[in-house]
């Protein structure tokens, strides 16, 4: 679909729609969107996953360099389909955008889920440096139990591999370090209900980092989820559905 934002202009953007019912909206993380498809599979209502523009080959507008950017792509996108009680539910970076769209006010947004989400600033507990790692340290720090996600580079294409390095160049254009010193005190003035959601062995950012989160925002509500790390829609989705459906 093309949107088009006020302050850049007209951004094409590659969404998957499927099922009827009320809208979600998934957000994926750094890892793209095969990160979230199996688990929008399984989302009862019509479930939007969109490609966040420059991810997988996808064209990136130059002005579109922010998560902030991103959010007001997105409440342009809703408003475009004309959803309205849209649920948005967001891990890692997608949850940093489901953020900040919210801290936007659309007037189409139901509820908010952050699932492991980064973007806040929290002392003594820093976002994992993931630039300076390489899949199989990523894995260790994303994962409970990291041996069924680990993943060979070694077997790579040369298109894999310019591929994983192009997502890895979108995601820092987006999130720069993982955060924005600014968010943490702009989180007080979201009003839609929330729920924030984390896995008690995320190594990229703690359960601290996330109880810090939920506490930021008025209202929201924290559910640790056991022996789950920084990906619960993979490694624990039948615990993050029941926590969701609750």
């Amino acid at each position: 679909m093309t949107v088009v934002v006020s302050r850049g202009g007209s951004v094409d953007v590659t969404v998957a729609d499927s099922g009827t019912g009320q809208p979600c909206l998934l957000l994926h993380g750094g890892a793209g969107p095969a990160s979230v498809a199996g688990f929008a599979a399984r989302l009862d209502g019509r479930v939007l996953v969109p490609t966040h523009p420059g991810f997988d080959g996808t064209p990136r507008p130059a002005w579109l360099d922010s998560v902030r950017g991103l959010a007001e792509v997105y409440a342009a996108l809703l408003e475009e389909l004309g959803l309205d009680d849209v649920i948005v539910i967001g891990n890692s970076v997608g949850g940093w955008i489901a953020a900040e769209l919210a801290l936007a006010g659309s007037a189409r947004i139901g509820r908010t889920i952050l699932v492991d989400a980064v973007g806040i600033v929290v002392d003594g507990h820093p976002v994992a440096d993931i630039f300076g790692l390489d899949l199989g340290q990523i894995a260790e720090l994303s994962y409970h139990d990291p041996e069924p996600y680990r993943i060979d580079p070694t077997t790579f294409t040369d298109a894999q591999r310019a591929a994983l390095a192009a997502n890895r160049a979108t995601l820092r254009t987006y999130a720069g370090d993982m955060t924005d010193g600014t968010l943490r005190g702009r989180l007080a003035a979201i009003a839609t209900p929330t729920l924030v959601v984390w896995g008690d062995s995320d190594g990229i950012c703690d359960p601290d980092y996330g109880r810090a989160y939920a506490a930021a925002i008025p209202g929201a509500r924290f559910e640790l989820l056991a022996d789950t790390g920084h990906v619960p829609q993979i490694e624990s989705p039948d615990a993050l559905l029941k926590v969701i459906a609750g």
